[in-house]
């Protein structure tokens, strides 16, 4: 009797992470890795930033090469989505009506970009969440002027295009720092007026907002009400192409009323968990899917990545991360625990070496980590920033936007940020708020460690 496959579903760094450890956890039956882009699983980060630039190409952005993927020996299902998933069962249901009964299943789904009402039909207004996506955009900043007006080039005498970005969280800051080193107008809309400040705080925002306003990008307050459009050219040909971006009440933080003249709209108004295929009421899809400290969801279905909202045992409530670092770490540990349930549950039928019986479920409990570049400033961040109740900001340099943050929850210490800290000093930061510490302890050990530097 052939064993059934384990069933990763989602092929970027969360299912491919899973589907190596796998591999070296000792799983030598069938591995089937479900992916619904064409693609061979590449990195998300540098969409919005090297490969946005033109900096670097896709083949860049692979994770592994089909040659390097090869000794894994994996059914890959690129182009495929799943439609369907049977808990009791571990049954998969594939877009071409196919039924995958699985031993077991990793979730990796991540994430989809949310839209705006009427947006999938007019020409020039862009989401950026896959490859596909962030080509198209960077293949219409390397046109020039209005669509149709004969306008020249960036950085050709015509001043590049005129780019509004809905949304001032990390992605659309950090597209508005490539499109502006590109040469294009940009304009930053965000209903928060302060950019990033829902994850990094008032100060740090602040600091962020000088940057891109010396870099002549505008920033703009308000909800988007609408888009104004023209027609294509010629009648009949294509979608509307935008022309303008509409404020509810005329927005804030400018002049020119409640129109924002555009050539191209970059929509980085967040995101959704790809849960809308998990219709088995065994499952809970309340923003993200709900899975325990080993991140499972059902026995034998586990997930990882932006898709997992799993209970984390350190701070003690369940938590989502859209961060890399934690789609790699928590698809590792998703398929070690998965290989150590299966060798328990069902040895016999499992296709697993001596190494996964030897293994023992672990919770999962990372120490968040997230990064953002934009211009040559990085910030970096270990912990919780993010529904901070107290949030104490040192600027240590306003004009090289210098500053350390931390952040606290509940009268403890759960995240530090930095911009422009050395590496050094950044490792020992993290010690500090691995283990939520009182808020004056952690205080005056991030004074240690930042005198020491």
């Amino acid at each position: 009797m052939t064993a059934r496959p384990i069933a990763v579903v989602g092929a970027s760094a969360a299912g491919l992470a899973a589907a190596e450890a796998l591999r070296r956890g000792g799983w030598r039956g069938p591995l089937t890795l479900i992916g619904d882009e064409p693609h061979l699983p590449y990195d998300r980060p540098p969409l919005s930033k090297q490969l946005l630039h033109g900096a670097w190409e896709p083949d860049r952005l692979l994770l592994r090469t089909a040659e390097q993927l090869a000794p894994l020996d994996l059914d890959l299902r690129l182009g495929t989505r799943a439609t369907g998933l049977d808990v009791a069962t571990r049954t998969l249901t594939l877009d071409g009506g196919e039924r995958l009964a699985c031993a077991g299943v990793i979730i990796a789904t991540g994430v989809a970009a949310r839209t705006l009402p009427g947006a999938d039909h007019i020409a020039g207004v862009h989401t950026l969440r896959t490859l596909d996506e962030a080509l198209a955009l960077r293949g219409e900043l390397a046109h020039g002027g209005t669509p149709g007006s004969g306008g020249a080039a960036a950085g050709e005498g015509g001043g590049g295009r005129r780019l509004v970005i809905v949304g001032n969280g990390v992605l659309g800051c950090e597209a508005a720092a490539v499109a502006r080193e590109l040469g294009h107008d940009v304009t930053l809309v965000g209903i928060e007026a302060t950019p990033m400040a829902a994850v990094v705080g008032t100060e740090i925002g602040e600091l962020l907002a000088e940057e891109h306003r010396a870099r002549g990008v505008r920033l703009r307050t308000g909800a988007v009400d609408g888009f104004e459009t023209a027609s294509a050219e010629p009648a009949g040909t294509g979608d509307p192409h935008v022309t303008a971006v509409r404020l509810a009440n005329g927005g804030a933080g400018g002049g020119g009323g409640a129109r924002l003249p555009a050539d191209l709209v970059l929509l980085a108004i967040g995101s959704r968990p790809a849960v809308e295929w998990l219709a088995d009421p065994a499952l809970d899809t309340i923003d993200g899917l709900r899975c325990d400290a080993y991140c499972a969801a059902a026995p034998g279905i586990y997930a990882a990545g932006d898709v997992a909202r799993w209970d984390h045992p350190v701070h003690g409530r369940p938590l989502r991360f859209e961060h890399r670092m934690n789609a790699t770490e928590q698809g590792m540990a998703a398929a070690r625990n998965l290989l150590a349930e299966l060798a328990t549950t069902d040895p016999a039928a499992t296709g697993a070496g001596d190494g996964a019986s030897a293994q023992e479920r672990r919770p999962f409990a990372p120490v968040p980590y997230f990064w953002s570049d934009q211009y040559g400033l990085k910030l970096q961040a270990y912990g919780l920033t993010a529904g901070a109740d107290r949030v104490e900001t040192t600027v240590l340099d306003r004009a090289e936007r210098r500053a350390l943050a931390l952040y606290g929850r509940d009268g403890r210490a759960v995240g530090v940020l930095a911009a422009g800290i050395p590496p050094r000093q950044l490792r020992a930061l993290r010690a500090v708020v691995a283990t939520p510490l009182p808020w004056e302890e952690a205080r005056e050990r991030i004074g240690a460690a930042t005198a020491a530097g």
